[in-house]
C-alpha cells in the first residue's frame, strides 16, 4: 500500500474540488432504489452528473429521487412516481407530476423566481419558503408550511399553511375550496420522513462546505449550489447570514458557519443561540447549543445535541466532525 506524501495531502485538503458539472435546475442530487430518466437507469454515480432536460421524465419504482431546482429548492419524488421537467429556467422553473407523490422543500425564493408544479391539469405556484406536497394519485395539493396559488381552469385558489386542495379534474365539484388536513399524520409518511432526513444531511453538508469558503476566496461565487465530496452531492450555501429551513435545519453562509449547527423542532423558532468555540483555527472546532429532536436532549457528541453539544458526528470540524472535516468544491448556477 502506497502512502500519500504529506505535502500532497495538505494541498489536496486545502484546495477546493469542483464537481464535473455545475448544478443546473434538473440536476439529480440523490437516488435511492430503482429510478431512471427515460430508459437510462440512475444510480449513485448519476448524482451530480445526470440532469433532467426539458421534456424528460424521471421515474421511480421502489425508490426515491431528489432533483435540484433553483438554489435552495429541492424536488423529491416518492416510490412508484414520475415527474417531467417542463421548464428548467432560473426565472421560470416548472415540473409536472405525472403519477405518484412528490414533496418540494423551498428554503429560499426570490421575487424573480417562478416556481410551479403541474398536476392533473392544475398549475401550482409556490409563493413562499415552505414544504409542499403533491399527490397525483388522489389529486391533491398540500401546504405543510408556506403558501401556494393554484390555477385550476378558470379559478385561482390560494392555499395556506395546513390546508389542502383537490385538483382532480374527474370530480370538478370537489374542487371548490381548501380544507384543513392533519399535518401530524402526513408527517409520518415515508416521503415526508425521507425529505426531513435529506434536509438534515444537506444541512450537515452545508456546514462542511461553508467552513472552507469565504466571500472573495477561492471557489466562492455567492449564493448557490456547492459540491461536497464527503456527502457526495450538492448542498446550498446562502450568500449571507443563515437560514432555517422549513424542516428546522440551519443553512449558513461561509461567514456564519461558526454559529452552527442549529436545529429546533418547531421549524426554526430560536431555541438557543450557538456560540463560536475555536479550537483548530477558523475552520474548525465550534460548539454550540442547538436544541434537540424528541423529548430530551441527545448525548453530548452526537447530532441533534442539547446544551453545549459538540456538533454533528462528533463535533469538531476538521478534527472528527463531518466525517473528518475535508474539503468541498464550488458549483451552483455559476460558470
Amino acid at each position: 500500500m502506497k502512502l500519500i506524501g504529506t505535502g500532497f495531502l495538505a494541498a489536496l485538503l486545502s484546495a477546493p474540488v469542483w464537481a464535473a458539472n455545475p448544478a443546473l435546475p434538473g440536476t439529480v442530487n440523490y437516488v435511492e432504489g430503482q429510478a431512471s430518466i427515460g430508459t437510462e437507469a440512475l444510480n449513485a454515480k448519476s448524482v451530480g452528473s445526470a440532469t433532467l432536460e426539458t421534456g424528460q421524465t424521471i421515474t421511480t419504482e421502489t425508490g426515491k429521487a431528489e432533483v435540484l431546482l433553483t438554489p435552495g429548492v429541492f424536488f423529491r419524488l416518492g416510490d412508484d412516481s414520475a415527474a417531467t421537467m417542463v421548464s428548467p429556467s432560473l426565472t421560470n422553473t416548472e415540473m409536472s407530476l405525472d403519477k405518484g407523490q412528490a414533496l418540494v422543500e423551498v428554503d429560499d425564493i426570490h421575487k424573480a423566481n417562478l416556481l410551479r408544479v403541474r398536476e392533473d391539469g392544475s398549475l401550482t405556484q409556490l409563493l413562499k419558503t415552505g414544504i409542499y406536497g403533491f399527490d397525483a394519485n388522489s389529486g391533491q395539493v398540500r401546504v405543510f408550511k408556506g403558501e401556494a396559488l393554484v390555477q385550476d381552469g378558470e379559478r385561482q385558489v390560494k392555499v395556506k399553511e395546513g390546508h389542502q386542495l383537490m385538483v382532480d379534474n374527474s370530480n370538478p365539484a370537489a374542487n371548490v375550496k381548501t380544507a384543513k388536513f392533519d399535518k401530524r399524520a402526513y408527517e409520518q409518511s415515508d416521503l415526508y420522513r425521507f425529505s426531513d432526513l435529506r434536509s438534515e444531511y444537506l444541512a450537515e453538508a452545508n456546514l462542511n462546505a461553508a467552513s472552507l469558503y469565504y466571500p472573495g476566496g477561492a471557489g466562492w461565487f455567492g449564493a448557490g449550489w456547492y459540491w461536497d465530496p464527503w456527502f457526495f452531492g450538492y448542498t446550498w450555501l446562502p450568500g449571507g447570514g443563515w437560514f432555517a429551513s422549513p424542516f428546522g435545519w440551519g443553512f449558513y453562509s461561509p461567514l456564519w458557519f461558526g454559529y452552527g449547527p442549529y436545529y429546533h423542532p418547531y421549524y426554526g423558532v430560536p431555541y438557543a443561540a450557538a456560540r463560536p468555540y475555536p479550537q483548530h483555527g477558523w475552520s474548525g472546532g465550534y460548539r454550540g447549543a442547538a436544541g434537540f429532536r424528541g423529548p430530551s436532549p441527545s448525548a453530548v457528541g452526537t447530532s441533534h445535541f442539547g446544551v453545549m453539544g459538540e456538533g454533528f458526528h462528533g463535533g469538531e470540524m476538521a478534527s472528527g466532525g463531518f466525517h473528518g472535516g475535508g474539503f468541498s468544491g464550488g458549483g451552483g448556477f455559476h460558470r
